[in-house]
């Protein structure tokens, strides 16, 4: 790091700033230690400070705008109740992996925005390591069956009754004990007018330690982009905006769907950068290959 990135580093975060961290589940656990040991910032959490106003997983609040809009809105917020410049936010996604659609995935961003420097650094982790799923049951052994599944009870359950998301039912969550989990499903079938009900896993962080971790892995991310310095300017930040696909096969050269060079970008200057081969290999698998292997 050169004497002027160095010098930016201290100018933004400072050892006398406060880092507002927009969060109700807990996610102190997995952020705050990462960030007081790598920016020494001192973590505040607003006290009553309500993120599911932004959006719930159980679905009975839709989620404000896309995930990092989300995330920026919260720090925005926190920013606006506490009167501090600095603010840490982030967001989580489940669903299909982009590549392996077959396969469940959780994308986790973590955002720093900071108002002084007008800078906002976007850290990042998209894993299979999660336990996302959800059933339909009718009977608390199909639920046994369920939560043994999903890490129960280190890992909490949500029982849903009729369509809660649209006003016509309730939810149960934070599901951790087996008596809460009997009393849940075996009074959610008593009301059910099918005789069924919804079991799924609580991907609220403070339930769900897989999460937990991977918020963790997106905060790493996010020091290792503020890290990235730019050639020209000294600013955070310097990271990849675009992909260049190409990367040959190793056996017919053929041009593959992978990355052949990444483009990378200060938000401060504008200056630009093309780095080949930003996976480390400079030709693809022949399995990977439309021509070797279509």
């Amino acid at each position: 790091m050169s004497a002027f990135s160095e010098s930016v580093h201290l100018h933004l975060l400072s050892i006398d700033r406060t880092a507002v961290l927009a969060t109700m589940h807990q996610k102190e656990r997995a952020i705050a230690p990462i960030l007081a040991r790598e920016f020494a910032v001192k973590i505040q959490v607003p006290a009553g400070f309500d993120t599911d106003r932004f959006g719930t997983f159980t679905r009975e609040i839709k989620r404000t705008g896309t995930q990092i809009e989300a995330a920026r809105l919260k720090a925005q917020q926190a920013l606006e109740i506490t009167g501090e410049t600095l603010a840490v936010a982030s967001e989580g996604t489940f669903g299909p992996h982009p590549m392996m659609p077959y396969l469940p995935a959780n994308r986790e961003i973590v955002l720093l925005l900071d108002k002084t420097n007008n800078l906002e650094i976007v850290g990042e982790s998209l894993s299979l390591e999660t336990n996302y799923s959800h059933q339909v049951v009718s009977s608390m052994e199909e639920a046994d069956r369920f939560a043994k599944k999903a890490g129960f009870p280190e890992h909490g359950l949500v029982v849903v009754v009729g369509d809660a998301a649209a006003g016509r039912g309730e939810i149960v969550k934070g599901i951790t004990t087996e008596k809460q989990l009997f009393d849940a499903v075996t009074e959610g079938l008593k009301k059910s007018s099918n005789g069924k009900v919804h079991v799924e896993t609580d991907m609220r962080a403070m339930y769900n330690p897989t999460r937990m971790k991977n918020i963790e892995n997106a905060t790493l991310d996010l020091v290792k982009k503020f890290k990235q310095f730019c050639p020209e300017c000294g600013w955070p930040g310097f990271e990849i905006v675009q992909r260049r696909i190409g990367l040959p096969c190793g056996l017919c050269s053929f041009p593959t769907q992978l990355a052949r060079s990444a483009i990378y970008q200060c938000k401060n200057c504008g200056y630009t950068k093309e780095e080949l081969f930003p996976d480390g290999r400079e030709t693809a698998d022949p399995a990977l290959c439309q021509y070797c292997n279509p």
